[in-house]
């Protein structure tokens, strides 16, 4: 008779056993899941901050970042600014190049004789004859 009730607890340890194992393999997989969560939403933000290397992710402590119900990170941009303010040289600066506006091309205007006042029009007139050597 004791192997009877032997026999019965031997499998309800091995669900328990099992049970154990399957909750670690979820929490495991859950925290897994929100920790790429956390750097997938870093990265869009470090993108939109202008950061030059998102190997600079690598800086932040991801175990104080905290994720929201729906899977975003509320506080990426403070994030992100503390890092621009602390490591600057990871973000690019600002480029005249880039953000200079090219003008309009616009043919040269000639000016009519009659638009210019009298020294206007001795000024070029003079620069004109000394321009063709005459």
């Amino acid at each position: 008779m004791t192997d009877e009730i032997e026999s019965e607890d031997q499998p309800l340890d091995d669900w328990r056993t099992r049970a154990e194992v399957a909750e670690q393999a979820l929490g495991k997989m859950q925290r897994e899941h929100s920790e790429k969560l956390k750097r997938a939403e870093l990265k869009i933000e470090a993108v939109r901050a202008g950061m030059v290397d998102l190997d600079g992710l690598k800086l932040i402590d991801f175990d104080k970042i905290v994720l929201a119900e729906d899977g975003s990170v509320p506080d990426a941009p403070a994030v992100m600014t503390k890092l621009k303010r602390e490591k600057p040289w990871l973000f690019g600066g600002a480029s005249s190049s880039s953000t200079a506006a090219v003008p309009r091309a616009e043919p040269a205007r000639a000016r009519h004789a009659r638009d210019l006042s009298e020294a206007e029009w001795r000024a070029a007139r003079a620069e004109m004859l000394r321009r063709s050597g005459g």
